[in-house]
């Protein structure tokens, strides 16, 4: 005789199971995967900051911005001194670098710079930063975000080689 499993009518176990599995697909770098899962889970319990957050996140690496700043937004209403939300937020608002506006730019900065406020060791917050100013050739604001993006992880190569080339670039301009 075999034995039945009992019917799935616990949404409590159901969304843990949900949120559990949706969260390792993200941590894989499953994101189509994670976001269904989380989706399901969020659909359950749509004030729960855990799903709320990783879904955000899923959404992200699908480049469904709009759909991320919808869930991170409100999040960031009720959590204001998480700076995983506001770190979220920035890479929403800036969506896809290339394409990003100067409006987008300065929203993301402000997201950004308010989880290096909360927490200055807030992983790649600040390098990020200096990405963004790079981008707007603000040279002196991207560089200064670079060193502390080094202070915070002093294994950053990539930090280390955007302060030298950006150094070597702003000491060779004309205005210098």
């Amino acid at each position: 005789m075999t034995k039945r499993r009992p019917p799935k009518n616990q949404p409590d176990s159901d969304f843990a199971t949900l949120l559990r599995l949706g969260t390792q697909a993200l941590q894989q770098g499953q994101a189509e995967k994670a976001a269904a899962l989380l989706e399901r889970a969020h659909r359950l319990n749509p004030t729960d900051y855990h799903v709320t957050l990783n879904l955000a996140g899923a959404y992200i690496l699908r480049k469904k911005f709009q759909q991320a700043i919808e869930l991170l937004e409100p999040l960031s209403q009720r959590e204001p001194n998480d700076p995983m939300v506001w770190t979220n937020l920035g890479a929403a608002y800036l969506g896809n670098p290339i394409l990003a506006k100067d409006e987008h730019h300065h929203k993301a900065i402000d997201a950004f710079k308010k989880a290096y406020h909360i927490d200055a060791q807030t992983p790649h917050v600040a390098y990020n930063l200096g990405l963004i100013y790079r981008d707007r050739h603000e040279t002196d604001e991207a560089i200064a975000w670079f060193k502390r993006a080094l202070a915070t992880n002093p294994a950053d190569k990539d930090a280390r080689n955007y302060i030298r080339q950006l150094s070597e670039q702003h000491d060779n301009s004309p205005l210098h």
